[in-house]
């Protein structure tokens, strides 16, 4: 597998980035195969795996993703010295809810937790907030992150679901080399709204989650039959939907990473093999124009979904 650039650092990461929320949520699969996917994923070459404190069923579970990275990373049989891990913190679960926790007092207890949850002996390669809080501003739940770094707790800082001027915000307290928001045919809203010019601009790595449109570790193939042009496109390659979504998300940008969300050894080469698909200018304008951006309707979802998180 071919390598890239880590945002603006020297450290190279792969094509795809494996994401092992599903392995831990309550329709995670068995111990066993949770442990054989991340190897799979390893031997095929991805060296970087997306995770969160809070993937996990519910607060009783928490950083059961971690540990879960942690246990694998121990019990295979290659390096991993060079596989970075990246997890995020800034939610809480009470009973399996996500509700919005980034008071400075949680974010430094939870950092913490997630170091210990992953070996504890060296920093946490990436570590993300995963979302601003209305409640705090983003200087008092960086400020934790600040220090974490200079204790040699966190060795790189990404942000998750920041706007272009968040990000400036927290560039000015922080040292920032990634950026991780979801990006997929049903929603494109960070192609337009300056965040993925900003990470082009930066050389800031954007970590792309949901490639196919999942919603909490789901694929949401309910409604790939609307997506017929990306199925007519695919069917003339020989190929799958979801390895067409991936092939195209690719095109958008050198910066992107996709994150492949994975519950078996046979869907992480299935996404894998995505990375030899190559698409025309043709093919790919043909496939932007079968999912036309709607700013006000994404706009408005995103929206929905801040007030939804207030409430709770």
């Amino acid at each position: 597998m071919e390598m890239k650039q880590l945002g603006n650092t020297n450290v190279q990461i792969s094509e795809l980035c494996l994401g092992a929320m599903g392995l831990s949520l309550i329709t995670k699969p068995p111990e066993a195969q949770a442990i054989e996917t991340i190897h799979r994923a390893l031997d095929l070459g991805i060296n970087i795996i997306d995770t969160a404190d809070s993937y996990c069923k519910d607060e009783s579970d928490k950083h059961h993703n971690e540990r879960l990275i942690h246990k694998a990373f121990n019990q295979y049989n290659g390096d991993t010295s060079h596989v970075l891990v990246a997890t995020k913190g800034g939610y809480i679960r009470p009973q399996g809810e996500w509700v919005f926790s980034g008071s400075p007092e949680h974010l430094r207890q939870t950092i913490r937790e997630s170091f210990e949850a992953l070996g504890g002996d060296k920093p946490i390669d990436i570590w993300q907030h995963h979302r601003p809080d209305p409640n705090y501003t983003i200087e008092q739940s960086l400020t934790p992150v600040k220090e974490a770094v200079a204790e040699g707790i966190i060795r790189f800082v990404g942000l998750s679901n920041y706007s272009v001027e968040e990000i400036k915000r927290a560039r000015d307290l922080v040292e920032v080399v990634a950026i991780q928001h979801q990006l997929n045919p049903w929603y494109r809203h960070h192609e337009f709204d300056g965040v993925l010019n900003y990470s082009n601009q930066e050389k800031l790595t954007f970590l792309a989650s949901s490639p196919f449109g999942g919603i909490q570790g789901v694929r949401r193939t309910s409604t790939l039959e609307n997506l017929t042009v990306f199925t007519q496109v695919a069917q003339e390659k020989g190929i799958s939907i979801y390895n067409l979504m991936l092939a195209w998300l690719r095109t958008k940008s050198v910066m992107i990473v996709p994150i492949i969300g994975a519950s078996k050894p046979t869907s992480v080469e299935a996404s894998v093999d995505a990375l030899t698909i190559k698409l025309s200018d043709e093919e790919v304008n043909r496939l932007d124009r079968s999912v036309p951006f709607n700013h006000l309707k994404q706009k408005l979802r995103w929206v929905k979904k801040q007030l939804q998180q207030l409430i709770k």
